[in-house]
């Protein structure tokens, strides 16, 4: 770990989480919950199927006591959360590549580590960037090793984001590919109770608008990266996905009218999410197998 003296620095400079261990049973209720909030006629996978590229989202979840989480909703400590003061997460994105898919229903391992830690200095200050590298097993064979990049800051910085939402412009798309969603705040709630997600800027709209300058509540990141991953889904269901990469750019907000498009090919798909005012709140490449 190479970090320069900065502001971020000497709080992590000796930052050094250990390796941790979890198991987890794969219960197939959590995808019977997710394919609900999704209006899926049944759970897309049961006990013994392949559980589809990153629904591993709905595993391992951490459950702090409620005295343990911030003003914000998020955990105020946490094995790899960084002794930054006034801290604040953003998931940036990330990378997966998948050996085998994890089956439903089976006794599965997780081991997680900080594979880098970096401070670099962006538009609104000094920002820490973590990535934590997770490798997930059964039956002591690795299935998919996982990336993801948090980004924190110290204190809050004022975004650019619009004063009002226009929830009736539909954004238009000529690729293949088409999926719509305008998720309500009942999704939203919903997803951050599958996921376990405590972040009050997902369901509470005061709070979101008043303390964090938002103009509604957030759309979930990995909601906006899983409503992606549908496209492979529903549009290819056996071609088996080898790798994928993804990266959240630009927030949206409940009721906003979200479009997933992708562009496939025999070999793989890239993937984005937009509304009317943005074409890539976020984007993702899929490889096939």
């Amino acid at each position: 770990m190479h970090l320069a003296r900065s502001g971020l620095g000497p709080y992590v400079e000796t930052w050094s989480p250990g390796v941790v261990t979890e198991d987890d049973a794969l219960s197939p209720a959590p995808v019977a919950a997710l394919s609900a909030l999704l209006d899926q006629p049944e759970p897309v996978a049961a006990a013994g199927d392949p559980l589809p590229p990153l629904w591993h989202w709905l595993y391992f979840l951490q459950w702090p006591a409620q005295q343990d989480l911030g003003d914000d909703g998020h955990p105020r400590h946490g094995h790899f959360l960084p002794p930054v003061p006034d801290r604040q997460r953003m998931f940036a994105g990330g990378r997966c590549e998948i050996m085998e898919p994890l089956r439903v229903g089976e006794p599965a391992q997780r081991v997680s580590g900080v594979s880098t830690v970096a401070i670099k200095q962006g538009s609104t200050g000094e920002l820490l960037f973590v990535t934590v590298r997770n490798e997930y097993l059964q039956y002591g064979r690795t299935r998919l090793v996982e990336e993801q990049d948090i980004v924190y800051r110290s204190g809050r910085s004022a975004g650019q984001h619009p004063s009002a939402l226009d929830t009736t412009a539909a954004p238009q798309s000529d690729e293949a590919w088409q999926l719509a969603l305008q998720p309500d705040p009942a999704l939203l709630f919903r997803f951050s109770a599958v996921t376990a997600n405590a972040h009050r800027i997902h369901y509470d709209a005061p709070y979101a608008r008043g303390e964090e300058g938002y103009p509604g509540l957030v759309v979930h990141g990995p909601l906006l990266v899983l409503t992606m991953l549908e496209l492979v889904r529903r549009n290819v269901p056996s071609c088996p996905v080898r790798s994928v990469s993804y990266r959240l750019r630009r927030p949206a907000f409940a009721c906003e009218r979200l479009l997933a498009s992708g562009a496939p090919t025999d070999s793989n798909a890239i993937l984005r999410i937009a509304t009317h005012r943005e074409q890539c709140h976020a984007t993702a490449e899929v490889t096939f197998a």
